[in-house]
């Protein structure tokens, strides 16, 4: 079966997607700086509705080249109906042309190859990810390279975090970041040693409400040094981007890329807790880092809203998916008492937070208030833990929960301490 065919049993269930012209596209892309043909060291081509993921070989003199063949990829394929391309890159050692004899090395015109051999000049097949896919048939003379995406149970623990919570939601304008700058120092107070890492790439406002906006981390033998904030080692790619209305205008690829650097490239001191602030939604940095971080639970943030809960419902499916446990959901915005006459108000709804916990069998950890002092003691750099607001004990009653739910660390017993 040629990848053509394959192509068109792919793209059949997308007539958004143009399997001609994408077809084109990787037929006809010519590596920057030389004659190679991208489809000479095409792998692995997965498709899951119109997102494309593409296994390529390099080597390490392209290694300053990757990005531009992504966003040319990216531009071009987008003009086909491909709305997100990830690139996965395999660096192979410089091999040369065994058929290149002596002689023939350094004649004028003559050139050694190191790249692989194209077979028929045929791309590999692509293979649909999309589970109301049909298989494709497969080509026995030229099979799809696969592998399975790493699991959980299968991640090793980080030498220096003994657990790792994750504050997310489905859509952005929960309260996400306030919930998770609090929560971390309400954990901190109870006496565990806390981190807080800023994975909301594209809006990133932990520096602002943690009151440590405008300094940089300083690098220690390529590594990052965690910045300090109320006794928490934190870091965020807004500590790394300069000025607070620069924009983070990055592709998949190096958010992610970015992501996995603050968490591998730091040096954490030794934490109990490693609490993590996710970007809205359910997209690429969600699924890498629930396939290369160890997560000990996911705590999901929303509002009694019914929009936010449809939202709230995809993130608990996602994590369900990748096996990391949800510790509970938080309620945010569930009620607002008027400062003039006293009055309670539910303006997003009510009940919202006790159906996704029936519906999940998942504790309901607390409700937060529509409270003004919240939002400007988080502008302020001095979050409600710390300003002692009226929402302080709420923050508090939910970290101890989330408290009591993280496993126990074993102690060694040949330690004296």
């Amino acid at each position: 079966m040629s990848w053509l065919s394959s192509l068109k049993s792919v793209f059949s269930p997308a007539q958004e997607v143009r399997e001609e012209e994408v077809q084109s596209v990787l037929q006809n892309y010519i590596l920057p700086n030389s004659n190679n043909a991208l489809k000479d060291r095409i792998t692995q081509v997965n498709v899951v509705g119109r997102v494309l993921q593409l296994t390529i070989n390099t080597y390490p003199t392209e290694a300053d080249d990757l990005q531009r063949i992504h966003d040319d990829l990216a531009d071009s394929l987008e003009k086909c109906g491909i709305q997100e391309l990830n690139m996965h890159v395999i660096q192979q050692k410089i091999q040369h042309d065994s058929s290149c004899s002596s002689e023939q090395h350094g004649k004028a015109g003559h050139s050694c190859s190191s790249q692989p051999k194209a077979e028929n000049n045929k791309l590999p097949p692509v293979v649909d990810a999309s589970p109301q896919s049909a298989p494709a048939e497969a080509d026995l003379n030229n099979p799809p390279i696969q592998k399975a995406a790493p699991q959980q149970r299968d991640i090793p623990k980080h030498p220096r975090i003994q657990n790792v919570i994750l504050i997310s939601s489905g859509k952005g304008g929960v309260g996400k970041s306030t919930t998770t700058v609090n929560i971390a120092l309400a954990l901190n107070t109870l006496g565990l040693k806390v981190g807080v890492l800023d994975a909301d790439i594209y809006g990133p406002s932990i520096p602002t409400m943690l009151g440590n906006a405008g300094q940089t981390p300083k690098i220690e033998g390529e590594h990052f040094v965690p910045l300090e904030a109320y006794g928490m080692a934190v870091l965020s790619i807004g500590h790394l981007i300069g000025k607070e209305n620069t924009p983070v205008a990055w592709r998949g690829a190096k958010a992610t890329g970015a992501l996995m650097q603050l968490f591998n490239q730091a040096l954490w001191p030794d934490l109990d807790v490693l609490v993590i602030d996710m970007p809205p939604g359910t997209g690429d940095i969600q699924l890498t880092l629930a396939q290369r971080i160890p997560v000990t639970g996911a705590v999901i943030v929303t509002t009694p809203q019914n929009v936010a809960l449809m939202d709230a419902v995809k993130g608990i499916e996602l994590f369900n998916k990748v096996q990391i446990p949800v510790m509970g959901v938080i309620e945010n915005m569930s009620t607002h008492i008027c400062t003039h006459c006293g009055h309670e108000e539910q303006i997003f709804g009510t009940g919202g937070g006790d159906h996704l916990s029936e519906q999940y069998d998942i504790p309901l950890l607390g409700r937060l208030p529509l409270n003004v002092q919240i939002r400007e003691n988080a502008d302020a750099g001095h979050p409600s833990v710390i300003a002692g607001d009226a929402a302080a004990e709420s923050y508090m009653l939910i970290a101890e929960k989330i408290a009591k739910a993280l496993p126990r660390a074993e102690k060694d017993p040949h330690r004296i301490f």
